[in-house]
This record gives C-alpha cells, structure tokens and sequence, in this order.
C-alpha cells in the first residue's frame, strides 16, 4: 500500500506540471522574467519548493487526520483494499472519460497579480502553497484524489504526512525545468518541449491508477482477477491515449 502511495502522489505531482497553473509557472517564474523582476531564479526558485512543500504539508495534514480515524476503526485490510480498488477504478474512469464524466477538476489558476504587488518570497512561496496543496488549482488527473483516499486508508497519519510531503516537493521541483529559460527563444523552447509530453504525463498518470487497482484486486482476491481487473480498466487508458496521440497529429 506504501509502495502505491508514493507512485501514486509522484505521478500525480508530475500531471500537475502541465495544468493551465503549471505552465503558467514555467511563463511566470524563470530566469529571464525574474532577472527583469531585478531577481535570481535561483533564490526564487527556492521560495517557490519551499511553499508547495508547505503545501504538501497541508494535504498531508487532511490526510493524516483522516488516516487517524481510519486506524482507529481497526477494519481488516481487506477493507482498505476494496477503498483503493473501487477508487483506482474511479479515477481511471474519470481521467479517461468513460461515461463522459470526471471528478472535480476545479478550474482555478493562481492569482498573475501578485507578480507585480508582492515581494517575492510572498508571491513565489505563495504560488508554491497552492500549487502544492493539490486541490486549489486545476486538478489535471483523478490520481491525486486517489492521492488522499491511500493516504487515508493506509491508517498511519505519518504516512500520511510523508506522502502530502513528497506530493508538494514533487509539484515545487516542476519549476527548476525553467532553468535554461534565459531569453525567449529558449523559453519558448522550453514550452513546446514540455508541451511534447503532455499524452505521456496524462498516460502515466492513469497507468498509475490502473496498477493500483490492479494490485488491490490481487490482494483481495488473486492472480486471476488481478489479470481480469487489469485488461479492463488498461483499455480505457490506451484508447484514451491513442485518442489523445490523433488529435495532436491533427492540430
């Protein structure tokens, strides 16, 4: 269950990167615009890690409680099984639109004024808490609603803690790929270059869900259903991504 946590939160942390916030990020926060800011990067980029781990901080906070009430219950394992099961189900439905239907995904971007009304430790640790709370910016995959129900079910509110942890780290590193950012032509470079992986991320992410699922109906059950669970909820995710894979061609 540990195992699938932290694949889980680390592919859902990295989805984020190519939200309408992400990207926004990566335009807003980089050498050549903090140098125009009269700033170092570096300095910048350290304000901004250490916010999203605050933020991580507090996802793994709500989480911790939850995992507190869920340890107290003392249910059998089985249970916390059939919770990761049915939600690694519903997040690969969500993220590949069966039924034409998804979770939440809270369309909100972060506040660009700020650029130019704060210092910068309050604008760059600020945009960091929110980007690595999780839920207060552009969810871009069911993964990291299925983030917070592992965390809860694995009944240790440390656990629990650690994996907000390593969610908003991950999430607060995403910036440093703006590094080479040092003049237009290398930061567009930069954006279509990430743009490029936009299908794998949303794949990895889904393909995470699925492995969780996958191991859950192993737990509960074995081998068999574990293959059975695996061909049915893989399908979704890889016509979504040939989908995904035609459209750009398209475009």
């Amino acid at each position: 269950m540990l195992v699938l946590l932290y694949v889980t939160a680390t592919a859902a942390a990295l989805r984020g990167l190519w939200s309408p916030c992400g990207l926004s990020m990566l335009s807003s926060l980089n050498p050549m615009s903090e140098r125009a800011r009269g700033h170092r990067f570096s300095a910048t980029a350290c304000w901004y890690v250490v916010g999203s781990i605050a933020g991580g901080a507090l996802l793994g906070a709500g989480c911790a409680v939850g995992a507190f009430c869920f340890g107290r219950l003392d249910a059998p394992d089985t249970v916390g099984w059939a919770l990761a099961l049915a939600g690694a189900a519903v997040a690969v439905a969500s993220d590949t639109g069966i039924g034409g239907w998804s979770l939440p995904t809270h369309p909100r971007q972060v506040d660009e004024r700020w650029l130019d009304r704060y210092r910068r430790w309050i604008y760059a640790s600020g945009y960091g808490v929110q980007i690595g709370s999780g839920f207060a910016t552009y969810i871009m995959t069911a993964g990291v609603y299925l983030t917070a129900l592992l965390a809860v079910v694995t009944g240790s509110p440390a656990q629990a803690l650690t994996a907000g942890l390593t969610f908003g780290l991950v999430r607060g590193l995403g910036v440093l790929i703006a590094a080479p950012a040092r003049d237009p032509r290398s930061l567009g470079a930069v954006i279509r270059r990430v743009d490029s992986w936009a299908g794998a991320s949303a794949f990895a992410a889904a393909a995470a869900c699925v492995a969780v699922a996958t191991v859950a109906a192993w737990q509960l059950t074995g081998t068999l259903a574990a293959v059975a669970v695996a061909v049915a909820l893989s399908a979704p995710v890889i016509v979504s991504g040939r989908d995904r894979a035609v459209g750009r061609r398209a475009a």
